[in-house]
């Protein structure tokens, strides 16, 4: 079975061939960088973790680029707030961004693009646009783009152009032909500080948001590509002007194959901070481990809506814990090379060619784990161990996840342990099970076995 991808474009999930043979080229839309990161940014860049990494196991090349947004009216607000210049506010919030992903296990892209470095090329662009009569010099010094003079214009959305509304992160500026018509080039404004200005062909200003994407994506991947990701708000209006801004400039369709992931909410409601229901991944991160937090979140189809809650995150604890304890209890998995073609490997990698279909696959998982704990079999935990790599999960050392987070150290609970065995060898079972109960109350349950007794975080 080829690989097969949902296109919002289309509609449809349609097979997927690469323009290039071999080699996959994907842009996703990342972080406008000016605070800490939080659960719907962590849906999305799982969500294209996701992607790249089946694309690279299915033997793929590919080029993925995921830009980072560092000029836009928040981040000057901010900045200005705090006193310090765009460059450190955006420095320091990159790298917080990187520890928080880092942490659930996103893998870093191929080309990590700073809007900022390319402003030469979105003038060049805008240059064009305004050459062929898409883009216009406003009253108040912006340049826009006359969204009627685009033919194509809500294709992606699939609404008529008089469906639509105007469609910009901030305030509609003055000097439109028209309110769906969108800013290309900002003319700067007397108070903004130095450091949100660059010198261009329409005076001093900085870029809007949506030429941005335009400009990175061709720059880095050409004029045609293969995928374009992003979160589903993004649909409108920021990927329907990248397609008009795009497309009007050069002439022909750019992305083949339009991806878009599902909305996050927090116990079945939109998360916001004006509900109290909003968390940073930072806030989440010191409560569930890093691989917990990236287990549920593959619980759940890309495309379907991602409902977020304690109760949830407990229970992919508990799951994913029934995997490392069927690893544990096979001992050292056999290292093994996957045979796509055969077995629980195909049908692992059926559910993934069917539009990235995480929780199909991890039904495949919790099989094999059942085949491993009825009979120990270490080839069987070694695909398990090899199938869960290119979700990134299920890497660790078994013992050292299921004993991580305990609230003692080592070192106190062997002694307890030696304690209680000492108790039972006198035949005082009162004072072992008040040990094993102790341990228990303090996150450590032990297990009886014919080698001994061990240990795991309860």
């Amino acid at each position: 079975m080829a690989l097969r991808i949902y296109n919002t474009l289309t509609r449809r999930v349609e097979d997927f061939v690469p323009i290039e043979p071999g080699h996959v080229r994907m842009y996703v839309c990342g972080m406008t960088i000016y605070d800490l990161c939080h659960m719907g940014h962590a849906r999305m860049m799982m969500a294209f973790d996701v992607v790249y990494r089946w694309l690279l196991a299915s033997g793929l090349r590919v080029t993925y680029v995921r830009n980072i947004t560092d000029i836009e009216d928040k981040i000057i607000k901010r900045a200005v707030e705090r006193g310090i210049s765009i460059r450190a506010l955006t420095d320091e919030m990159i790298a917080a961004m990187r520890a928080d992903i880092g942490a659930i296990g996103v893998s870093a892209p191929t080309h990590e693009p700073r809007a900022t470095d390319y402003v030469p090329q979105m003038l060049s662009m805008i240059g064009t646009l305004e050459q062929k009569g898409l883009a216009y010099r406003a009253s108040n010094g912006d340049v826009n783009y006359a969204v009627r003079k685009f033919p194509g214009y809500g294709k992606l959305s699939g609404k008529s152009i008089d469906e639509l509304r105007a469609g910009e992160r901030v305030a509609v500026a003055e000097g439109k032909e028209d309110p769906l018509d969108f800013v290309l080039w900002k003319s700067a404004k007397p108070e903004e500080p130095v450091d949100a200005k660059y010198d261009g062909p329409y005076g001093p200003g900085r870029p809007g948001w949506h030429i941005e994407c335009s400009a990175m994506s061709c720059a880095l991947l050409g004029e045609r590509f293969d995928i374009h990701g992003g979160g589903m708000d993004l649909q409108f209006p920021h990927h329907e002007n990248e397609i008009a801004q795009s497309e009007g400039a050069l002439g022909h369709p750019f992305v083949n194959v339009w991806v878009h992931n599902g909305f996050l909410n927090v116990d079945n409601e939109k998360m916001s901070k004006s509900l109290g229901n909003f968390f940073t991944i930072r806030d989440v991160l010191k409560r569930y481990d890093g691989e917990t937090l990236r287990f549920f979140m593959l619980r759940t189809h890309y495309r379907s809506p991602f409902n977020f809650s304690d109760a949830h995150l407990d229970d992919a604890r508990s799951a994913l814990r029934r995997l490392y304890t069927a690893l544990e209890a096979a001992g050292s998995p056999q290292a093994t090379k996957i045979d796509w073609s055969t077995g629980r490997a195909a049908e692992f990698k059926a559910a993934m060619d069917d539009d990235f279909n995480t929780p199909g696959a991890m039904a495949v998982l919790f099989e094999l784990a059942t085949e491993v704990n009825r009979g120990g079999s270490r080839e069987a935990a070694g695909l398990l161990r090899a199938l869960g790599g290119t979700l990134g999960v299920l890497q660790q050392q078994p013992t050292a996840f299921l004993r991580a987070g305990s609230g003692l150290d080592e070192t106190s609970i062997n002694e307890r342990i030696e304690a209680r065995n000492a108790a039972k060898k006198a035949r005082d079972f009162a004072a072992a099970d008040r040990i094993r109960d102790e341990l228990l109350s303090a996150g450590v349950m032990l297990k009886d076995t014919p080698q001994g007794t061990t240990w795991i975080k309860s």
